[in-house]
Parts: structure tokens; C-alpha cells; sequence
């Protein structure tokens, strides 16, 4: 049965490795009859969290009026949540983060997602598998809260520039991640 998956990257850089690998696994999903569609938070105007909690009280996800309320509905109507992104000092991209941290509103509001599941695709330069554990650790605590089934993250390492990931065989195996999820 086809599956609705959102796939959200956090990468400035258009055609960077993490951007690629999003674009491999939307073009193995998309093969095996998946709706697929991603939403690049750093092309968005997505601000922080405020805690305010008036999350859903003017019908749109975030009291403020920012582009995390274009986002919230594409969640909502998801069954997969993917998440491709650079790793960016032992974490999540800030616009990527700003984003993350405003899925607080379906629990302020008491949304019930249709997610239940979501991945990880990580990249970056560092060689050391260590460095990835502040990332890998913050995903592991969101799946556990939010009661989605992780379905993994993966690491590639040593991805220091642009382009980087086709000199690999990374391309390949995520396309054929997306056409088996």
C-alpha cells in the first residue's frame, strides 16, 4: 500500500551531499508508488519555538505566522518521516532544528499524527562515527516521544565537498532504501 512520506532536509546547500541523498531516496519511493514530498526548511522562514503554548489556537499549528505553518499540515498527513540533512556542529542544521522543535505543537494540541514511522539519512566531513552521536542521540529521544518507529539512521562519513556522495556507492543504496520502506 502506498505510503505519504515527508521528507524534510536541512541543508543550505542546493545539490550537497545530504540534498542528493534526499533526492535518491524521494526517487527510490517514488518508483515503488510512495507519494513523496520534501520540504527544504532551509529555504523557509521557520523561527524558534516561543513556548507560548497557544499551538492550534488560531488554526494553524504555530500561534506565529511563519512557514512552519505550511509544514505542519504535510506531517500531519504523512505516514513517513524522513529526515536528510549535513551534520552541523554535532547536530541538527538551526532552520532544520527550528522546525523540529516546533512538532511541540501537536503535542501542545493534542494533534495525533499519522506518522509512526521516520528515518534518519546523516552526512558530514567528520571521519569519526563519535561525532554523530549528539545527532543520532537527539533523533533516538524524538522517535521515542513522539512513539515512531525508527526505522535507523544512517551515517556517512568523510563527506567533506559538494558532491562528495557520488563518488560512492550512498546514492545507490538510499534509492534503494526509499524503494523498499
Amino acid at each position: 500500500m502506498p505510503k505519504n512520506i515527508i521528507v524534510l532536509t536541512g541543508s543550505p546547500r542546493k545539490g550537497g551531499n545530504s540534498d542528493l541523498l534526499a533526492d535518491a531516496f524521494i526517487n527510490g519511493a517514488k518508483s515503488a508508488g510512495h507519494n513523496v514530498i520534501k520540504f527544504t526548511a532551509a529555504d523557509k522562514d521557520i523561527d524558534g519555538c516561543k513556548a507560548c503554548n497557544k499551538c492550534f489556537s488560531k488554526g494553524n499549528a504555530c500561534f506565529f505566522s511563519d512557514d512552519f505553518n505550511e509544514l505542519a499540515p504535510l506531517v500531519m498527513d504523512s505516514d513517513l518521516l524522513v529526515i536528510s540533512t549535513p551534520l552541523y556542529w554535532f547536530s541538527f542544521p538551526s532552520k532544520l532544528k527550528a522546525a523540529i522543535d516546533k512538532f511541540y505543537s501537536f503535542i501542545i494540541g493534542n494533534i495525533t499524527l499519522r506518522v509512526k514511522e521516520s528515518l534518519l539519512i546523516v552526512c558530514g566531513a567528520a571521519e569519526d562515527e563519535e561525532e554523530f552521536q549528539g545527532i543520532i542521540k537527539s533523533y533516538e529521544l524524538i522517535t521515542d516521544y513522539m512513539k515512531w518507529t525508527n526505522k535507523g539512521s544512517i551515517i556517512i562519513r568523510g563527506m567533506r565537498e559538494k558532491g562528495d556522495v557520488l563518488k560512492t556507492d550512498w546514492i545507490k543504496k538510499i534509492e534503494e532504501m526509499g524503494k523498499n520502506i
